[in-house]
């Protein structure tokens, strides 16, 4: 789980490829946040398209979370939907495959400029890893696809009636489940409910708890 526990700056050093320190290419499977520090906690500051590339600088030693950079943005996105490619398949960087080897980072608060957006508040518990999170035997599955957007009076719906926003460990991506532990909101005549999860608005399925759409 996730704590705000921050440690000084260090960088171990990994060879890959032959080269010392170098980032590492990877892939974010999903529509994947970009967050100013390693957590569910902290602010979103770019969202990266399904699909894009980005340069890894590292990551936590669980890889739970990496420092990326894609375009002009820096921060930090959930290493379980950040993938490499090996061996012609897709494997996530949270999977600590050791035939993928990027460099270790640790988190300093107070040396990162980026890290003011970080929000106070408890972890109420977990999210449920979606369908690119769920690693079997280190291979990432299937991307399931893009979310369809529902229908506008959906929307209108849930702009009118906000709820409290909660925390839970992991990233929102559309796929991941929601526990039980969070009350969910349900959206009149629709087979949606919804909750506002680490800074982001989630539409869900009732039936069966898992991100159908996030309202950005």
């Amino acid at each position: 789980m996730f704590t705000k526990t921050l440690l000084g700056l260090s960088t171990a050093v990994a060879l890959i490829a032959g080269a010392a320190s170098a980032d590492t290419e990877a892939a974010a499977q999903l529509d994947l946040n970009v967050r100013s520090g390693p957590g569910p906690l902290y602010s979103i500051v770019g969202v990266i398209p399904a699909t894009e590339k980005v340069m890894v600088q590292g990551c936590l030693v669980d890889a739970s979370w990496c420092e990326i950079t894609f375009g002009d943005v820096k921060g930090w996105s959930a290493g379980n939907y950040l993938t490499a490619t090996v061996e012609n398949a897709p494997v996530a960087l949270s999977a600590l495959d050791k035939r993928v080897v990027v460099n270790t980072v640790t988190y300093d608060h107070t040396g990162d400029s980026t890290a003011g957006g970080m929000a106070t508040g408890a972890i109420a518990g977990a999210l449920i890893a979606g369908p690119v999170g769920a690693v079997v035997g280190g291979i990432v599955g299937a991307v399931t696809g893009s979310a369809v957007a529902p229908d506008p009076t959906v929307i209108t719906y849930v702009d009118s009636n906000p709820v409290g926003q909660v925390y839970l460990d992991g990233e929102v991506v559309v796929g991941a489940g929601i526990p039980d532990t969070v009350a969910l909101a349900q959206v009149p005549d629709s087979p949606y409910s919804y909750a506002y999860v680490n800074g982001v608005r989630v539409l869900v399925n009732t039936n069966d708890r898992q991100v159908a759409y996030i309202l950005r």
